[in-house]
């Protein structure tokens, strides 16, 4: 899995304002590690990967950015990262694997990019390790098609984990959402919600509002 633009939007909405301390979690090649470090001077930054090729390639991003000095990539599972017992962080983000019952595909790194497994990431890990290293006002921020986030919010409020902000993300204009962008913290209180298209009516078009969002980071635009 190389750079969508789901996950774009994910790195460019995220509120990392107050972080100073961050994880990717399955950072594939460093697209969201990359893009916080960029809009947040201040902030440092753990991405794990637990893909080999992946993390390679996410190593060789960082050292050719002008951030390579804040971000530690660490290619293990997060299981295993865990085992490190790192210090608290103010903003975990992840863009988790989500296709728990479709079809998977022939390429392997895809599969475990796109589908929950056993030995890769489920949801009851993320939700486990973000009771234990996210901060008492911490944020994790966490990216997935609409079913599987209901499922998400169902087993992070047994965790004692609400959404504070929801973003729904549309294809194009009027059309249904394909993403949830939901950002969860420890306080149940009402989300903050919204929404945006990601082209124009005519697909020939990135809409208005995403040219906005992603021009520090689109070259094209």
């Amino acid at each position: 899995m190389k750079v969508c633009t789901d996950a774009c939007v994910l790195g460019a909405t995220a509120n990392l304002s107050d972080a100073t301390r961050l994880l990717d979690i399955g950072t594939g090649t460093g697209l969201l590690a990359l893009m916080a470090a960029q809009r947040n001077p201040d902030i440092r930054i753990e991405a794990v990967e637990l893909d080999e090729a992946a993390a390679a390639q996410a190593l060789d991003n960082v050292s050719a950015s002008p951030w390579a000095e804040r971000i530690r990539v660490h290619r293990m599972s997060l299981a295993q990262f865990a085992r490190t017992q790192p210090e608290p962080f103010d903003h975990l983000i992840c863009n988790p694997p989500f296709f728990r019952h479709s079809l998977r595909s022939p390429d392997a790194a895809r599969t475990t990019a796109r589908h929950t497994a056993a030995d890769t990431l489920s949801f009851e890990e993320l939700i486990a390790f973000t009771t234990r290293y996210l901060g008492p006002d911490g944020q994790l921020t966490v990216l997935l098609p609409p079913p599987e986030m209901h499922h998400f919010e169902q087993m992070a409020a047994l965790g004692g984990f609400f959404p504070s902000i929801r973003l729904q993300l549309h294809h194009r204009l009027g059309s249904r959402v394909s993403r949830h962008i939901t950002t969860f913290t420890r306080m149940p209180n009402a989300p903050e919600s919204s929404s945006l298209a990601i082209y124009a009516e005519a697909e020939s078009a990135y809409s208005p509002e995403f040219k906005a969002l992603l021009r520090d980071f689109y070259l094209a635009f």
